[in-house]
């Protein structure tokens, strides 16, 4: 497509629409405001990618305030720059004229200088009557005061964005050194559990990311490897509870064998069972339901049961114990036996045991029964919930979905 031309009081040029912008903003220029042109200079540094200007196109505009011969950019002190290219390829440290004639067009382009060309194309200036400068032909640096506001916050948004990322890599590379630590400490203490499968996926969420990665990329890694925190600390606490009452219970039956030698029949013979009569069951230790596990952890292992949640969303454990009820009836299981696997497990963690089993739905033949089941297992401390997640996560995880 041809160029088009507009015959201006400043030659025949190329012109595009946002030139036309430009120079139709520079016009209304308040003649009270002013600008630091260093200041400025510095903020659109910063939001450059923003702007839409390259680092040599940068040079060229620094060059050109080095010819504005104050500090301040008003309309008191004018607004035209005019040196020659072979001064700008001086103080440009030798720009070859291609170069600077096109990194010229690009700040025309991206509104930041405006052409004022003389009728033979030069850049001059004339002195009025009082030996001072009167008109000049060269390039406007209007824009810079006209656009400071916005250029200003441009580069405030961008020094916030380098902040956030700069925090949340500070924040992976603590959680990164806390997960390496806890499973050296598991490996080294030889403590029971899937440790080597769980450095596996921990080096595979981090191959995952970006060399550069973005801020969503670096948040979505980061509730990943919070929520697998979360899961190797509990496991450790599972297995170190464990082991305490493992120690207690010998300890106890060590004492009430040594404390106590004779039968109770021999002992308190009015206390004896009668003949035929069975004997009484012994009351089981009530077991406190354990703690449940992270709500974005569940939802990252078991996506599916999102679509159940009110207005098709999870947001709170209320939503997915409210999804957990519509599913327990889609795969046929009773209340009763949900009901019994809240009172065992606790509600947060029954709820999960039904997303997890809607989750694996294709290779659970009775839904009702492995509740059951497991709610039975969880009953005599038999079940934890810890493996049945990770390996869910190892399958919906973002490194299942990247090379799925």
């Amino acid at each position: 497509m041809e160029p088009q031309y507009i015959s201006t009081p400043f030659g025949r040029r190329s012109m595009t629409l946002g030139m036309l912008a430009s120079q139709e903003s520079a016009s209304k220029v308040d003649p009270d405001a002013s600008v630091d042109k260093w200041k400025i200079f510095r903020a659109l540094c910063e939001a450059k990618d923003m702007v839409g200007v390259s680092d040599r196109a940068l040079a060229v505009l620094n060059a050109l305030l080095t010819f504005y011969p104050k500090n301040e950019i008003a309309e008191a002190n004018g607004f035209v720059v005019f040196p020659s290219n072979e001064q700008l390829s001086l103080r440009t440290h030798g720009m070859a004229g291609t170069t600077l004639r096109r990194n010229l067009a690009m700040l025309v382009e991206a509104g930041l200088i405006i052409r004022r060309d003389s009728p033979n194309g030069k850049r001059f200036a004339r002195r009025n009557g009082e030996g001072g400068l009167g008109e000049a032909f060269g390039f406007s640096l209007a824009p810079l005061l006209v656009r400071a506001r916005e250029i200003e916050a441009q580069a405030a948004q961008v020094m916030a964005a380098k902040l956030e990322w700069k925090r949340l890599r500070e924040r992976l590379t603590l959680c990164r050194r806390d997960i390496t630590k806890l499973i050296e400490i598991a490996l080294e203490e030889e403590i029971a559990g899937e440790w080597i499968e769980m450095q596996k996926h921990f080096n595979l969420l981090f191959a995952s990311l970006p060399r550069r990665p973005s801020v969503a990329e670096m948040e979505s890694l980061l509730a990943d490897l919070e929520a697998f925190r979360q899961l190797i600390v509990k496991t450790l606490e599972s297995k170190s509870k464990t082991e305490k009452t493992d120690v207690n219970d010998n300890q106890n039956g060590r004492h009430i064998h040594n404390s106590n030698p004779h039968p109770i029949s021999e002992l308190e013979p009015s206390f004896e069972t009668k003949q035929g009569a069975k004997p009484e069951e012994e009351p089981q230790p009530w077991r406190e339901p354990p703690k449940s596990f992270p709500l974005a952890m569940v939802l990252q292992a078991c996506p599916e049961i999102i679509a159940y949640g009110p207005g098709g969303g999870i947001g709170s454990w209320r939503d997915l114990m409210a999804a957990a009820v519509i599913v327990r009836s889609t795969l046929g299981v009773s209340p009763s036996a949900y009901q019994l696997a809240c009172d065992i497990m606790g509600p947060e963690n029954a709820s999960t045991v039904i997303a997890c089993i809607l989750e694996r739905g294709g290779h659970i033949n009775s839904a009702g029964g492995y509740l059951r089941d497991l709610t039975r297992r969880a009953e005599r401390g038999e079940f934890s919930l810890g493996p049945m997640l990770m390996a869910l996560m190892r399958a919906n995880g973002p490194t299942a979905r990247k090379t799925g």
